[in-house]
């Protein structure tokens, strides 16, 4: 891919659409500004929709701690079976009838998910175990042992469809909302799987400045150059 005369930097706020890989938005920034060094924040799986920060450049080099930083998400989670992937992208492996979501046994079952938690890490997830990917043992049907991440969560709001639960929550990165909704099921004496996500929020960037995929397929290069924002400097 040719090089532009004048080096693309800075921070790209994307909207992802359903239905795409955190990968396949940085292919779509990299084609864009005709720029091999393109990087992102931290992944979305291909059901959720929202924020991805995309780093163009030198601001690669603020990727890592960037990772770390707080995020916010919306969402749904529906109760009555649990997935193979934990949300809606996979199938059904177990269920059971769904639980009470009234008022005061959801707060019980909230609180014991709220603060510095202990969360088990998806099978299905890019997390490596002796050098392998731990999605790629799934599929291969390959033991997979527990493992279990601390994390800090804090629930902002949450409100019943039985037999679903929207939410929106604050977390550390590293956090996976399918763990916590998959685990969250089972507390609750029944199992559940995430149906819905969008992150709205990493740190002081908002999904609400980002550009949604309708606007950046119609985007000239020069335009998406405009977009691009200072990164920050630690």
């Amino acid at each position: 891919m040719p090089q532009s005369d004048t080096a693309p930097s800075g921070v790209f706020l994307f909207d992802k659409p359903k239905g795409i890989t955190s990968h396949d938005a940085v292919a779509l920034l990299r084609r864009k500004l005709s720029f091999r060094k393109i990087g992102h924040t931290g992944t979305l799986d291909p059901m959720a929709t929202g924020l991805l920060i995309l780093l163009a450049g030198t601001a690669t080099s603020a990727q890592a701690r960037m990772q770390g930083t707080s995020k916010v998400y919306s969402g749904t989670i529906l109760f009555g079976a649990e997935t193979d992937t934990w949300d809606a992208e996979g199938k059904i492996v177990a269920e059971a009838p769904p639980p009470d979501l009234g008022e005061e046994n959801l707060k019980k079952a909230v609180a014991a998910f709220d603060g510095k938690i202990s969360q088990q890490v998806p099978p299905y997830s890019a997390v490596r175990l002796n050098g392998k990917h731990l999605y790629k043992m799934a599929r291969r049907n390959e033991v997979i042992p527990e493992i279990r991440r601390e994390v800090q969560v804090r629930w902002l709001s949450w409100a019943a469809r039985p037999p679903a639960l929207d939410f929106e929550i604050e977390c550390t990165g590293g956090t996976y909302i399918r763990s916590i909704a998959c685990e969250l099921g089972r507390a609750m004496g029944s199992r559940a799987h995430l149906t819905a996500l969008r992150r709205l929020s990493i740190g002081t960037w908002s999904v609400k400045d980002a550009v949604g995929a309708e606007e950046f397929g119609a985007m000239t290069p020069e335009a998406a150059r405009a977009k691009l924002l200072p990164a920050p400097e630690n």
